[in-house]
């Protein structure tokens, strides 16, 4: 992947953010994403689709819903771009993480 390609993929706010959200979780849900960022779920699939694309992400249908991870090939420095960006930005994806997380706490919808 050249950095070119990896920073057009994170050039959306809802790429970006889904990205962080996934990379604190591990792992995240289509619904979690959903909840999150408040977007519809067209929406939310779509922008993954792109990550998915790029090889950024790799997903996992279990049941109905599909789980998304970083992709095991993500190289490390592109890694470490998303590691920086997370720790050094908690205020750009806090209120989507907070909503995430009392989304788990209130519905187990996956």
């Amino acid at each position: 992947m050249s950095p070119l390609q990896f920073f057009k993929c994170l050039s959306d706010d809802t790429r970006l953010k889904s990205l962080l959200l996934i990379s604190q979780l591990e792992e995240a849900c289509v619904c979690d994403l959903i909840a999150a960022l408040e977007l519809d779920q067209p929406k939310v699939s779509r922008h993954l689709a792109e990550l998915r694309k790029c090889n950024i992400v790799q997903d996992e249908r279990r049941g109905k819903w599909v789980y998304y991870r970083l992709h095991k090939e993500l190289p490390a420095w592109a890694q470490g771009v998303l590691c920086d960006t997370a720790n050094s930005n908690p205020d750009y994806y806090a209120a989507a993480l907070s909503k995430l997380k009392a989304f788990k706490q209130s519905i187990s919808c996956c």
